[in-house]
This record gives structure tokens, C-alpha cells and sequence, in this order.
């Protein structure tokens, strides 16, 4: 009985050690994989990212190059939006069955969903000149819109007028966001309407996220957009 009783404490000793091993490994590789995310996705030093490998035992996943899943979530990207700049405030992905390859340096997710916040300051940053967007609620029907006010100078008066407008934000073919002003105040007088939608009425392609990722819907919040992202075979690393 003694023999067995030193037979068990050595097992359950030889256990613990495995899973603080295994532990330690997965906060390395969450580690690893965070740096090698920020590096790519050109994420500046006043970003940041975090990432969350689920599953145990992780060594044994390391070993078959295939991972449950992958969780991270960053903040400060920088992406090209036409000729504009726009930060993506925060962005959340969590990737399922994530195959590595490369010597480890690649994955590639089967599927992956998440989604994108932009305040509407950086939203009004990615706009044109004097143009304004924030948060306006929702219409008749229940859908959220946004409020967009911009300078607009109308040729046929010769003055340059402020207006303001209630536009829809919705995602057009997978990786661009449209506004778009369902009516336009003074659109009787002849040039107001074409001179208010030139400065209200925009298209941004968002085209920094990992490639694999569509657009697929938005929604208006009180401190921005949110847009649900999702897609197969998405290429979270390399």
C-alpha cells in the first residue's frame, strides 16, 4: 500500500508539472502570436493586442499543428479608407480549427467571425473636409442611422451653407462602408442636393484586416459603428 500511495503522489506531481508546462507554453505562444499580429496588421506602439488560446492540453495541439481556437482582440490599427486614413478603435476576432504550417511562423483559421468598432471621431476623420458624423438614433422603422453634418457651398446661391443629415450606414460588397442621406433639407433649390451628397454621401473601403475577413452588416451605437466581420480561411498569422 505504501508502494502505491508513492506511485500516486509521483503521478499527480508528474501531472502538475505537465499542466504548469503546458500552461507556461500557451501564455508564451498568446504572447508570440500577439507581437506577430501587431507587426503585420501595422498596429503603432500606442496599440495593443491580446490573444487567448483555448484548449488543453496546448502542447499536444502544438505537436498535430492544429488549434480549437484562437481569441484576440487589438486596438489602434491604422487602414487605408480611399485617400483617407481610418483607425479601427477596436477589433475582436475569434478563429476556429487553426491550422499552423511554416515552421509554426503561419495560421490559417477553417472559419473566423468577429467584429470592427469606429468611433464616429475617427469616422469623421475618415470623411471629407468639415464633415461631422455622430450618433443619430434611429428612424421611423427602427434602424439605426448617423447624424452627418458638413459646410456645403452651393454655386447657384453663392453661399455656403451648413446642413445636417440622417444617413444610413450599410457595407457594400464585403470590405467597404457606405453612408448614404435618405433625404437632403433644401433639396428643392436647384445644386443643394448634388452639393450636400458630394460632401455627405461617401464610400471608405476598410482593407487592413487579416485577408480571409469579409464586412457583413452594421450597426449604429451611441459611440459608434460596429461591423460584424466573418469569413473562411482566414489568414491570422503569416
Amino acid at each position: 500500500m505504501r508502494a502505491l500511495r508513492i506511485v500516486l503522489v509521483i503521478v499527480i506531481v508528474l501531472a502538475g508539472l505537465f499542466v504548469a508546462a503546458d500552461r507556461v507554453a500557451v501564455n508564451m505562444a498568446e504572447d508570440e502570436v500577439a507581437e506577430k499580429l501587431m507587426t503585420e496588421l501595422n498596429v503603432p506602439s500606442s496599440g495593443d493586442a491580446s490573444v487567448s488560446i483555448d484548449g488543453f492540453p496546448f502542447l499536444t495541439q502544438v505537436a498535430s499543428k492544429d488549434l480549437d481556437k484562437v481569441e484576440a482582440e487589438l486596438s489602434g490599427i491604422t487602414a487605408d479608407a480611399g485617400d483617407r486614413r481610418v483607425t479601427l478603435t477596436k477589433v475582436e476576432l475569434s478563429g476556429s480549427d487553426v491550422r499552423l504550417s511554416d515552421n509554426y511562423s503561419s495560421a490559417v483559421a477553417s472559419s473566423a467571425t468577429g467584429s470592427v468598432h469606429i468611433s464616429y471621431a475617427d469616422l469623421s476623420r475618415a470623411a471629407d473636409e468639415g464633415v461631422r458624423v455622430g450618433y443619430g438614433g434611429k428612424d421611423k422603422s427602427g434602424r439605426g442611422q448617423v447624424k452627418v453634418t458638413a459646410a456645403v457651398t452651393v454655386p447657384v446661391l453663392g453661399k455656403t451653407l451648413e446642413r445636417s443629415v440622417y444617413s444610413t450606414v450599410s457595407v457594400q460588397g464585403g470590405d467597404t462602408v457606405r453612408l448614404h442621406a435618405e433625404e437632403v433639407p433644401g433639396s428643392r433649390i436647384p445644386g443643394v442636393e448634388d452639393a450636400v451628397r458630394k460632401k455627405i454621401d461617401f464610400d471608405r473601403k476598410i482593407d487592413q484586416l487579416p485577408d480571409g475577413l469579409k464586412l457583413k452588416k452594421v450597426v449604429t451605437t451611441e459611440t459608434g459603428i460596429d461591423v460584424a466581420v466573418s469569413g473562411t480561411d482566414v489568414n491570422l498569422a503569416g
